[in-house]
């Protein structure tokens, strides 16, 4: 079980016969499987919520922005031919599945069935907050593998071989836990601990929490849009607004004491930029706009584009390049083309996005739309247009506000809610532009979901097939063989979710 020592607090430690105090920060990190005794939610839960945010941030925006054709590789290296050639095996991002578990869901488990021997001490809080950010990974699990170990799951030495359940069914199990999560945060016992500053997402505000709830829960129903469930969604919806906490009104970010030094950076960050110096990473130099995306941007005349991507060093000209293996060497390098901008990579030491209002509104304008929220075409237009400025504001343009009604005032469809004939493209369209390098992995959910962006290109050598799920990874394979569910490659580009 993983313990973490907190800023500004005192940890005892009971380690064999010896007694240690220490002093120290969220971002160091014991391991200790063998003796959870060790730990409490008050210790465990900043573990998971950290892991999770860097997971997130890391891993699983940077393969969806390469789905979703946002980046590509220059021509001065020869890394990230995966994507171009789509070789999606049981290797490929393996660590979505084994973090998941390994780490994420063995913490946020212990935190849920926790239970203080003395009496003393109410962990519901914690408990509401647990069940809301592993509701929030396995409806990412299901989006990506399909059926997963769920009920069976994290029992530690009592089940090390877990079934797989039916995909559809965890849905609904996890719809029912964010209800539950919400109803929780919200009626606490009278003697319930507050986590406070342990709670590195929301600082314990548990108002919040129930709003970050209902809200994965409102992504997960519009999810849902495609399987003549709408009586389900409808009621599931009202479930929300009778718990009346609403949706985030601010994005969800983490920060355990984010700084400069190795291994404690802004985990998106970190994945660009070396400790310290904020030196290039490999990772920075190789890693570029597409032409697509940075054209899309410019015939748009979207601001935005200034902060995604950054000019080329050569020039200065926003250039990009396809998603291919074979690119001519001169003009192409990564001095020739566009890298990731000053609106993502942005500090070492700010907070990590998990959910962002951007999407929070493009969601509550689809269920809008498709009739599952009252309001009609007005209020879809408002909070369309709502998270457009929002995504304006989070990557810092100028004048913001201003730019984004200029922006969406334009007579572009996709652009401006009026010239566009079909609003859900229009939102799932704008969803791939406003989460361009946060919450990534959203838009090849969404584009495998609804086809949108329309146009989308895929790379020549990737054979014409986008990928709609991810592979069991082989230490999965090794481990649970007689439970993980049979695959072949094909299966990464012929298995949609349940819900396509």
């Amino acid at each position: 079980m993983n313990t973490i020592k907190i800023i500004k607090s005192c940890v005892v430690l009971l380690v064999t016969t010896m007694t240690i105090v220490s002093c120290s920060d969220y971002l160091d990190v014991n391991t200790n499987p063998n003796n959870p005794a060790i730990s409490t939610p008050r210790l465990t839960l900043p573990v998971a919520q950290r892991d999770l945010a860097s997971l997130n941030a890391r891993q699983m925006t940077y393969l969806g922005q390469f789905i979703a054709y946002n980046w590509a590789t220059p021509s001065n290296w020869s890394t990230n031919q995966e994507f171009s050639r789509y070789t999606v095996n049981s290797g490929f991002y393996a660590t979505i599945f084994e973090t998941s578990y390994a780490t994420i869901f063995k913490n946020l488990t212990y935190v849920q069935n926790y239970e203080d021997a003395s009496g003393a001490v109410d962990y519901s809080a914690y408990k509401a907050m647990a069940t809301t950010l592993r509701s929030f990974q396995y409806q990412y699990l299901v989006d990506l593998y399909g059926n997963v170990p769920y009920t069976e799951a994290n029992k530690r030495s009592a089940i090390i071989t877990p079934k797989y359940d039916d995909a559809k069914v965890i849905y609904k199990s996890v719809i029912d836990e964010l209800t539950a999560a919400a109803t929780l945060a919200l009626n606490l016992p009278t003697n319930a601990e507050n986590p406070g500053v342990q709670d590195i997402i929301n600082g314990g505000d548990m108002v919040k929490w129930a709003k970050f709830a209902n809200t994965i829960k409102l992504r997960m129903l519009v999810r849902l849009s495609n399987t003549n469930q709408d009586a389900y969604i409808k009621g599931e919806i009202a479930k929300i607004d009778a718990n009346g906490a609403g949706y985030i009104s601010a994005d969800i970010v983490a920060n355990p004491g984010y700084n400069n030094n190795t291994d404690k950076q802004n985990p998106f960050f970190d994945y660009f930029r070396k400790p310290t110096t904020g030196a290039e990473q490999d990772r920075g130099d190789f890693t570029v706009a597409t032409d697509y995306v940075l054209n899309f941007l410019t015939t748009t005349n979207d601001l935005r584009r200034n902060r995604l991507y950054a000019p080329a060093q050569t020039g200065g000209a926003y250039k990009g390049v396809p998603q291919t293996t074979t690119l001519p060497g001169t003009g192409f390098t990564s001095k020739d083309v566009s890298k990731v901008g000053p609106g993502l990579i942005v500090s070492a030491t700010g907070s990590q996005a998990i959910m962002t209002m951007p999407e929070a509104l493009l969601l509550q304008a689809e269920a809008i739309s498709r009739g599952y929220i009252a309001g009609g075409d007005a209020a879809a237009k408002s909070k369309y247009e709502a998270a457009i400025t929002a995504s304006f504001t989070r990557l810092q343009v100028p004048s913001a506000a201003t730019a984004a009604a200029t922006y969406y005032n334009q007579d572009i469809a996709n652009v401006s809610w009026a010239s566009s004939p079909n609003k859900i493209q229009a939102i799932i369209t704008q969803k791939w532009v406003a989460l361009n390098g946060t919450s990534s992995i959203e838009l090849w959910i969404e584009k495998t979901r609804t086809g949108f962006p329309a146009g989308l290109p895929q790379p020549a050598e990737g054979g014409g097939t986008r990928p709609v799920r991810l592979l069991y990874p082989a230490s999965e394979i090794a481990r649970n063989a007689l439970n993980v569910p049979a695959q072949t490659a094909q299966n990464a580009f012929t298995d949609n979710p349940f819900w396509k």
